[in-house]
């Protein structure tokens, strides 16, 4: 089962790569990064920004394990490769606790919900993310926990400080029911343990490379209005509707909760493994952010094996059998089956997936005429086809490399995707740069279907 969901992700993923549907956030910032740590020195990435320090940014270094990955093949392709299987390897744990427990039929069915569910498809059908490292973590550290091997389980939560800065905080959650479970000593060390871990990277190491001195992503709890924003007593009420009547308004963070429940048909409520998932659906629900409190993306990709778990436990410490376990099977099954098509796996069973722009062909065959080690500004989606040999950034964006060599833009981007942190330059902005940069010495070197690839000889 894990070999079929790896050819799975692996697929989509360098299909769309392929396709050039892939972006600079995330996919050419994550390159960029893990080839810096191959190259030997701290991360940084030019797509954030000119030499800007990723350690300011996320709090991320079990990136540099993939390094030598890099040293056999460098590019994003790489990156694509190791979240597959990553994300694959987890279906693991828990299919063996489900096959001992409750059988053979009750392990292949959990495991292909698991694996197919719309948390793992939307994280697969969009770049690469440094929580995929979190997902076989998880699922070992809840497999074990919920086995009541609690040293297992706090071992293999620890390595989550390394993922991302916020996940000390899961590890504070796993903290707690490891002590719930019985082992009191254990799991208040593996909570202190996971919040010192958050607080020295939020407080210390975050602001020390930060080139603002401070975490970069405090304003996300910050309030949106006026009124609150020169208040403190505004900002106070602002704070306590985000804790409060903020975590379920507007209407779509309960459709996300809902979502992440309902193919466990919300028996996962009933383990103490869900209150994991507590610290990441607060932060996403408190963030002013929309993009946090929807489906997309990856941000429900650490939800999946917390709430899968906690589905296990749930059904196996009811002593669930015979009827009633087909019935849950089945309801999970069904709900699986129906959420699929709205998401990005289903799109490896739609004809239109598997035929290529032929424009790609052209970008390519320009993409060939910029030397490796340029200096290059460049479309969104052209960015991580390029970071695996050139110093490239996003043209427009503020804080880019001056003067960089080459400059490629698709004048031809839709509408939807402009406008945003990836492409930042409107349609009528795109050509007035264009413009001013061929007056201040850039030579147009072809411009065929859309595609301006632009050079400066000094």
């Amino acid at each position: 089962m894990a070999g079929t969901l790896f050819v799975m992700y692996a697929t989509l993923s360098l299909h769309l790569h392929h396709r050039m549907i892939t972006s600079s956030y995330d996919l050419g910032i994550f390159d960029q990064v893990v080839r810096s740590y191959a190259e030997g020195h701290l991360p940084v990435s030019e797509v954030k920004g000119q030499g800007f320090p990723v350690l300011g940014d996320h709090f991320s270094p079990i990136l540099a394990l993939m390094a030598p990955l890099y040293w056999v093949w460098q590019g994003a392709e790489t990156l694509l490769v190791v979240q597959a299987a990553l994300i694959a390897v987890s279906v693991v744990p828990l299919a063996l606790w489900v096959r001992r427990t409750l059988g053979i039929p009750a392990a292949a069915v959990i495991g292909a919900c698991y694996g197919l569910s719309w948390g793992i498809a939307s994280a697969v059908g969009y770049d690469f993310h440094e929580v995929a490292f979190a997902v076989p973590l998880l699922t070992l550290s809840l497999t074990a926990l919920g086995n009541d091997r609690l040293v297992a389980a706090g071992c293999w939560a620890l390595p989550l400080l390394l993922v991302k800065e916020d996940l000390g905080l899961t590890v504070l959650a796993i903290g707690l029911v490891i002590a719930r479970r019985g082992n009191r000593r254990l799991g208040l060390f593996a909570a202190a343990i996971g919040l010192a871990g958050a607080a020295l990277a939020l407080f210390v190491i975050l602001p020390a490379f930060s080139p603002n001195g401070a975490f970069a992503y405090w304003s996300l709890l910050q309030g949106s209005s006026d009124a609150t924003a020169g208040s403190g007593a505004g900002g106070l009420l602002d704070l306590l509707h985000r804790g409060t009547i903020g975590l379920v308004t507007p209407l779509t963070k309960v459709t996300t909760l809902l979502l992440v429940l309902a193919p466990t048909l919300f028996l996962a409520l009933r383990s103490p493994l869900l209150w994991v998932a507590v610290p990441t659906l607060v932060w996403r629900f408190a963030s002013n952010n929309g993009l946090h409190w929807g489906t997309g993306f990856h941000y429900s990709l650490i939800l999946m094996p917390i709430v899968f778990a906690a589905f296990i436990d749930a059904l196996v410490r009811r002593g669930t059998s015979g009827p009633s376990l087909r019935r849950y099977l089945a309801g999970s099954a069904a709900i699986t089956l129906a959420i699929l098509p709205s998401f990005a796996l289903f799109q490896l069973f739609q004809p239109d997936t598997w035929r290529t722009d032929p424009r790609v062909a052209v970008a390519r065959r320009l993409m060939n005429f910029i030397p490796d080690g340029a200096t290059v500004q460049a479309s969104d989606h052209l960015v991580p086809q390029l970071t695996n040999r050139t110093s490239v950034s996003i043209y427009g964006a503020e804080g880019n490399r001056p003067n960089p060599q080459w400059i490629m833009v698709d004048t031809w981007a839709p509408a939807e995707a402009r406008g945003w942190l990836g492409a930042p330059l409107s349609a009528e902005a795109e050509q007035q740069h264009l413009t001013a940069d061929r007056q201040r010495g850039y030579e147009l070197v072809e411009l065929q279907d859309g595609f301006a690839l632009l050079h400066h000889r000094d």
